[in-house]
C-alpha cells in the first residue's frame, strides 16, 4: 500500500510540475519552481544578483525550561535541539535545481498522518560563500504552529540572492514532524529567535565556520508567519500582557517563565536586543487574545512590516494584525492587505501531493488561500520584503520610494507593479511618534 501511495505521489508530482511548465511556456526540464515570477510579478520581486548556497546546521540551546514535562517528575530542564537550514550568497550557478525534503500532517493526528514529499528549489547545497570586503546582513525566519524551516523557501532563497544570510528555524516540538503541546510555542517562539541570533553572531567569529566574515549579525532582521510573527512582535520589544500567562492554566512555570517576557518587567526590557533592527510579521498571532496591550504594543520602536489578508480567521485582522499595527505607535511601520485573503499570506503553494484524492483538506488549506494564487502572493511579499529591508537594513534610499505607494495619489499605478495589477492590495503607513 504505500509504495502505491509514493508512486502515485511521484506521479502526482510530475503531473503538476508538467501542467505548471506548460501553462507558462516552458519546457519540463526548467520547471516552475516556488519564487519563480509570474507574468504579473512585480519589479523586486526577481532574484538578485547573487548565486545562491544553502547548508543545514544543528544547533542545541543548552538548560531550556522543559515546559511540556514540567510537573512530571525528573528533570526540568532539558537541551533544546534547534535544526536550521541557512541560504546565503554563493559561487555556485544560480540556476542549479535543489531537492528538499518536507512532510504534510502533524505529528501523532491520526486523521492527517505523516506523508514525506519533495519539492523544488534554486540553490546549491554546501556551495562555496562569496566573501567581500562587508559582510552581509542576517535575516531570521520563524514559521507557524505546525510548520518548518522550509515553509518560505520562495521567500529565503530569493532574499540571499540579493545579499542576505538568511537563516530559518525549525522550531521544536512546532514542526510538522514532532508537533507537541502549544505550551512549547508560546514560552520558547522568541528565545528560539534570540538564541539563534547568539549563535549566528558566535559562528560568524568562528574560524572553523563557513559564517566567518559572510554574516553581519549586528544588522538582523526578524521574519515571523503566524506563531513566528507572535514571536518577532515580542522580540521586537512589545512584551505581553497579564493576561498572556494564563494561557498556561494551572501550569505555574509556563506563566512565571512567560512573565519574563512581559512588558514592565526589567528582565523582558533587558533583553530587548539592539542587533535587530526591523521585523516583518505575517499573520501575527494573539492579539485576538489578550497577548498584548496598549503599553506592551507601544514597546516596538524599530521598523515593522506586518502582512496580513482581511479575513484572516486565525490571527485576525480588525482585532487582529490591523490592531498590532495600530497599536505599535513608537514604530515606523506598514500594514500590507491581502484583501479577502484569510491566514496564508506567507508559506510556500501547496505542493503537488496536497491534492491528491483522500487526504484531508487541510493539508491543501495548510498552504493554500481560497482567493488569490499562492504564487501571486509569493511575488508580492518578495517586492515588498526587499524594499522594506532594502532601505531599512540596507540604508538604499532608491528603495523607499516602493514603499510609499500612496505618495502621488495622481498615479495610476504603485511604484514596481505593472498596469492593472495591484487590485486587491492595501499598504497603509504610520510613522512613529515623535
Amino acid at each position: 500500500m504505500i509504495y502505491k501511495r509514493l508512486l502515485a505521489s511521484v506521479l502526482t508530482t510530475l503531473l503538476f510540475i508538467c501542467t505548471v511548465s506548460i501553462s507558462f511556456g516552458q519546457s519540463t526540464s526548467q520547471p516552475f519552481v516556488y519564487g519563480d515570477l509570474l507574468p504579473d510579478a512585480p519589479e523586486l520581486a526577481a532574484r538578485g544578483e547573487y548565486a545562491v548556497g544553502v547548508q543545514t546546521l544543528d544547533l542545541i540551546n543548552p538548560n531550556q525550561l522543559d515546559i511540556l514535562n514540567y510537573g512530571k517528575g525528573g528533570d526540568s530542564l532539558y537541551n533544546r535541539p534547534l535544526k536550521v537550514e541557512i541560504w546565503y550568497p554563493a559561487t555556485a550557478n544560480s540556476n542549479e535545481l535543489i531537492s528538499y525534503d518536507e512532510v504534510m500532517g502533524q505529528n501523532g493526528s491520526p486523521t492527517r498522518p505523516l506523508i514525506p514529499f519533495t519539492f523544488l528549489g534554486r540553490a546549491t547545497r554546501n556551495a562555496k560563500p562569496v566573501y567581500t570586503e562587508a559582510t552581509f546582513p542576517l535575516v531570521i525566519v520563524s514559521h507557524g504552529y505546525t510548520g518548518s524551516r522550509y515553509l518560505m523557501t520562495y521567500l529565503t532563497e530569493n532574499l540571499a540572492s540579493k545579499g542576505y544570510v538568511v537563516v530559518a528555524i525549525d522550531h521544536t516540538e512546532a514542526t510538522f514532524r514532532d508537533a507537541g503541546g502549544f505550551q512549547s510555542t508560546l514560552l520558547n517562539r522568541s528565545l528560539d529567535d534570540l538564541f539563534v541570533l547568539n549563535e549566528m553572531a558566535r559562528l560568524g567569529q568562528d574560524e572553523n565556520s563557513f559564517l566567518k566574515g559572510l554574516v553581519n549579525s549586528e544588522n538582523t532582521a526578524l521574519i515571523g508567519y503566524s506563531m513566528g510573527g507572535y514571536g518577532a512582535v515580542n522580540v521586537a520589544g512589545a512584551g505581553y500582557s497579564p493576561q498572556a500567562s494564563q494561557l498556561f492554566g494551572a501550569m505555574s512555570g509556563g506563566s512565571k517563565a512567560l512573565l519574563k517576557r512581559s512588558a514592565g518587567n526589567p528582565e523582558f526590557k533587558a533583553s530587548i536586543d539592539p542587533r535587530i533592527k526591523v521585523i516583518v510579521a505575517f499573520a501575527p498571532w494573539g492579539m485576538q487574545r489578550g497577548i498584548w496591550n496598549a503599553e506592551g504594543l507601544a514597546g516596538i520602536k524599530i521598523p515593522s512590516l506586518f502582512v496580513s489578508g482581511s479575513k484572516d480567521d486565525i490571527s485576525g485582522y480588525e482585532d487582529g494584525t490591523k490592531a498590532i499595527y495600530e497599536g505599535a505607535v513608537n514604530s515606523e511601520r506598514y500594514l500590507l492587505t491581502y484583501i479577502d485573503a484569510r491566514h496564508n499570506t506567507a508559506p510556500n503553494p501547496a505542493p503537488a501531493e496536497a491534492y491528491a484524492a483522500g487526504l484531508s483538506i487541510d493539508e491543501y488549506l495548510r498552504y493554500a488561500d481560497s482567493v488569490w494564487d499562492m504564487r501571486r502572493i509569493n511575488n508580492i511579499n518578495q517586492h515588498f520584503v526587499t524594499a522594506f529591508l532594502g532601505f531599512y537594513l540596507k540604508g538604499n534610499e532608491d528603495y523607499k520610494s516602493y514603499m510609499d505607494v500612496n505618495a502621488n495619489p495622481e498615479a495610476k499605478e504603485w511604484p514596481g507593479f505593472k498596469p492593472r495589477t495591484t487590485v486587491g492590495l492595501e499598504l497603509d503607513h504610520k510613522s512613529a511618534n515623535p
